[in-house]
């Protein structure tokens, strides 16, 4: 058995177009006051780009980001669910 004291810091750089994006569960507020919760059967999510390849025009950390649920790749590094997804995969930029 290892014992090794240091902890493991494990970091994605993405390659080429590819996007890794940190993933937010939100409510959400319908026009007519009704609050949907975050597991409400919708097709897109938001997240925050946490990081972006060198081609990944346009976007870049720390961008609020919407994309299909089924784009990409969900990958767990260190403890914590990211989306792996290319460029061209998101719909649009979030503006809070």
């Amino acid at each position: 058995m290892l014992d090794d004291p240091r902890p493991t810091r494990l970091t994605l750089e993405p390659l080429d177009d590819f996007l890794v994006i940190e993933t937010t569960d939100e409510e959400s507020e319908t026009r007519g006051g009704l609050i949907l919760p975050a597991s409400a059967d919708t097709q897109c999510s938001t997240g925050i780009v946490v990081a972006a390849g060198p081609e990944a025009e346009g976007v870049g950390p720390g961008d609020k980001v919407l994309f299909l649920k089924e784009a990409g790749h969900d990958v767990r590094l260190a403890g914590t669910a990211v989306k792996v997804v290319r460029r061209h995969e998101l719909i649009a930029r979030v503006h809070d």
